[in-house]
């Protein structure tokens, strides 16, 4: 007999109910999420702020926000803005996020949170403090299919977890003067590509007891690319990310009785497949396709604020600052530090 699938828990995106959001620093990753919640939520990106107004105002006319910005100050200050969404390079976050709690209001910060596990430490400080929802935009945990692994592995339907294997890989043409080849920037595989695969080890076996780590480096000094090996007391995850190939970005978890793919890129609405003695059941994406599943982190960030909430149940601050603490060791293992660490 085919093995059954549970149903995703998600909610519809639409059902959230809406907040007026500011987007701090417009680039392609917040094009991306501008779109997504135009598309399928009921949130309202009110104001987009930049250090540069020019860049704001174009940045507003392509996705037709009603306000731009030439500072950050002006749009965490803004009365109409309930949430700021920080999409900077990494280097930039912690400083943007501790400017939005101070002026009271809920951050989304994008993966990864912070440079660094003391840096995300301190955020957190500061809207445990204030009292105002801070989360990560890992928006793969928020997808449908994470749901349904999350019940499956809750069900003990693949019995005794003992592996997790991941990858994500990008070509990027090297460039001395690129944000992903910056120190400055906090550049490199890591913070920007191998933070989804260990995310995923993270959410289905927790902190790993063990962290070995290989890799090569840019000419910056920066990880071009990084294999890495977590453990726990049962399981062990083998994880890789590079900027020198497009890999196949898949996923898996396996165990005595059966194991879950997700096919590339598994970080995005995936397929999820799920093998066990009884055969094979497949659980397509949906709809909702690529990026645009960006729609689903929005939505719970909204309906968090609504509900008082001030973190997520799906991706708590404690973990997100222990995923932090896996890549400082592993970005101390292969030789990355960044300026002013």
């Amino acid at each position: 007999m085919t093995p059954a699938l549970p149903t995703a828990r998600t909610p519809n995106p639409l059902d959230a109910p809406p907040l007026r959001w500011g987007v701090l620093a417009p680039g392609r990753i917040a094009a991306a999420f501008v779109t997504a919640v135009s598309r399928y939520t009921r949130q309202r990106v009110k104001v987009v702020g930049s250090r540069s107004l020019d860049r704001a105002q174009a940045f507003a006319t392509a996705h037709g926000i009603e306000r731009a910005v030439g500072s950050y100050a002006e749009l965490v200050d803004d009365p109409a803005v309930d949430v700021v969404y920080i999409a900077s390079p990494h280097s930039e976050h912690a400083a943007q996020a501790l400017l939005a709690i101070a002026a009271g209001k809920a951050v989304l910060v994008e993966k990864a949170f912070t440079r660094n596990a003391a840096e995300a430490q301190q955020v957190v400080a500061a809207a445990r403090a204030a009292g105002v929802l801070a989360m990560e935009a890992m928006w793969t945990r928020f997808l449908p299919q994470t749901d349904v692994t999350a019940q499956l592995l809750a069900d003990g339907a693949l019995g005794e977890v003992t592996t997790v294997l991941a990858d994500h890989g990008q070509y990027f043409s090297p460039d001395p003067q690129g944000r992903l080849f910056a120190p400055a920037l906090a550049g490199g595989a890591l913070l920007d590509l191998g933070v989804y695969p260990i995310s995923f080890a993270s959410f289905v076996l927790g902190a790993p007891d063990v962290v070995v780590a290989t890799g090569s480096l840019t000419e910056t000094g920066v990880d071009a690319q990084v294999s890495m090996a977590l453990a726990t007391a049962s399981a062990q995850a083998c994880l890789n990310t590079t900027l020198l190939a497009a890999t196949p970005t898949i996923a898996s978890i396996s165990g005595s009785l059966g194991r879950i793919e997700l096919a590339g890129p598994f970080y995005a609405p995936s397929t999820l497949t799920l093998t066990t003695a009884a055969g094979q059941a497949v659980r397509e994406p949906g709809p909702i396709e690529g990026h645009l599943g960006l729609c689903h982190e929005a939505a719970h960030v909204a309906q968090l604020v609504a509900d008082g909430a001030t973190e997520s149940p799906l991706l708590p601050l404690d973990e997100t600052v222990r995923i932090l603490h896996t890549i400082d060791e592993i970005r101390r293992q292969v030789g990355v530090r960044f300026p002013g660490e």
